[in-house]
């Protein structure tokens, strides 16, 4: 009996179009890469309280420079993947024997999550350590209320649905990681407008792939989400970590 497909939530060809080009903007001086660049701290910091010496290591996504010099000098070989160029998260992966598989910031947009989390497991090592970090739930509460304020009664599937630690620990148990752990943090960001938030959305990836996303908000729809996010205002991203090992 066939496993029956996950649904479509998010869309693979907008998906690949918004990382293609949040792979152009972050080649641009003074890009925001903050996320990304506490992701691969928090990573090192990981590494360096497990004691996990890895010589094998896969890093999937908008992995920095500086991380993979990191790694390099402590004698790893490194190899990076990107799903903006072709690495397919939801198939088998075609590399197998690695000590450390780390992703930044894609697994929130798979429409198979569980399937993706189960094919990180299946390329590590035996002893093999996993982390993934991406954009969980309760991110952006400032646009969200000034998005439900601009759609009134009825509001549109504007911003993704995100996993919360309660569910990251079912989906490990799921795929088999051994010794799960999950965990969230906060970071919270600055901006002096709405259009300076989208902008930084925007170059780190994080815009809209929905499958069926709300329609185009109007002038003066955009013009109460402006008022309603304000100025100066403090936004909060929580980054979600999921860890575990190959046993």
């Amino acid at each position: 009996m066939s496993t029956p497909a996950p649904p479509l939530i998010f869309s693979p060809a907008r998906r690949l179009a918004v990382r293609r080009r949040a792979l152009a903007l972050q080649a641009r001086p003074g890009a925001a890469r903050y996320l990304i660049a506490d992701m691969a701290e928090d990573l090192l910091e990981r590494l360096a309280f497990l004691r996990h010496e890895p010589k094998r290591v896969l890093l999937i996504g908008m992995a920095p420079a500086d991380l993979l010099a990191s790694l390099s000098a402590r004698g790893a070989e490194v190899t990076q993947v990107e799903p903006a160029t072709g690495f397919a998260e939801e198939q088998p992966f075609p590399g197998r024997g690695f000590d450390l598989i780390a992703s930044f910031g894609t697994l929130d947009t798979v429409n198979d999550l569980p399937g993706a989390l189960i094919h990180i497991r299946n390329a590590l090592a035996p002893g093999g350590l996993a982390i993934a970090s991406f954009v969980g739930a309760g991110s952006l509460p400032a646009l969200r209320a000034a998005m439900l304020a601009a759609d009134g009664d009825r509001p549109a599937p504007r911003l993704h649905p995100t996993v919360d630690v309660r569910a990251g620990g079912q989906l490990l148990q799921r795929a088999g990681w051994a010794d799960p752990v999950v965990d969230s943090r906060p970071l919270a960001v600055r901006f002096s407008s709405l259009k300076s938030l989208l902008a930084d959305l925007r170059t780190q990836g994080l815009t809209n792939v929905l499958s069926q996303s709300g329609p185009i908000l109007t002038r003066k729809q955009y013009s109460i989400v402006n008022e309603q996010f304000g100025t100066g205002t403090v936004e909060r991203f929580e980054i979600l970590t999921l860890s575990g090992w190959r046993r």
